[in-house]
């Protein structure tokens, strides 16, 4: 018996174009100009002495910003970028520069299992404040409430079984009763070989697991609570 879901983000409740064309363009654009007004911070500068051990040396302002928007550049899912991501997103939503898309299926199952009982999770390589900016700040209002906990790597990499043995510990649920949704087969391998059940939410022509459940939206997916 299902008694949680775990969810990705990307591709799975959100759009990719939201996080490709929206989110990444806009925190390399003020990436710059964020740092040089918060650089006396404590958690940025905190975060910028990250960057510099990430790249095994100390780096001066110029460098680390410099660093930080080649990681943008390629994709780069590293722990002080993302959470300088998440400040200047924070900034965005709260000026109203964007909303936090998510598609209208995930919304109305994610309200429904939440009613009927199930709990909620979120498991995403963004940091856990993006996930609660994103989803705090939605058309559809703030959905915070509907989840029980929030993930991101640190927990892990969610290509790695060991990130979902963690998680199933920290709700302490047995990892055949938890079921995970994302349109990654990589991921939905690794949470599969940890226990877990999973279904691929094969949104925006992702690419098919061979070994997996599949549904096209989150009500294709309820089917797979049982």
């Amino acid at each position: 018996m299902i008694r949680a879901i775990v969810t990705d983000i990307e591709g799975t409740t959100t759009s990719i174009s939201f996080v490709a064309d929206v989110l990444f363009p806009y925190a390399r654009e003020h990436m710059d100009e964020f740092i040089r007004s918060h650089r006396d911070d404590a958690e940025v500068r905190g975060l910028l002495g990250e960057v510099g051990k990430a790249c095994g040396q100390p780096l001066d302002d110029n460098q680390a910003i410099a660093q930080l928007i080649r990681w943008i550049d390629e994709d780069r899912k590293i722990g002080p970028l993302k959470a300088l991501q998440g400040l200047i997103w924070e900034a965005g939503y709260c000026d109203g520069y964007f909303h936090g898309h998510v598609y209208p299926d995930a919304v109305r199952k994610l309200r429904e299992w939440k009613e009927a009982g199930l709990d909620l999770y979120l498991y995403s390589s963004g940091s856990t404040h993006a996930q609660k900016l994103l989803f705090g700040h939605t058309e559809y209002g703030d959905l915070t409430g509907l989840f029980s906990g929030f993930f991101d790597t640190r927990v892990g990499a969610k290509q790695a079984p060991d990130s979902y043995r963690t998680i199933a510990r920290e709700i302490n649920l047995p990892t055949h009763e938890i079921l995970f949704l994302s349109d990654t087969a990589s991921e939905l391998d690794a949470a599969s070989m940890a226990g877990f059940n999973t279904c691929q939410l094969s949104r925006e022509n992702a690419r098919m697991a061979e070994n997996h459940p599949c549904a096209t939206d989150f009500d294709g997916a309820d089917a797979f609570i049982k």
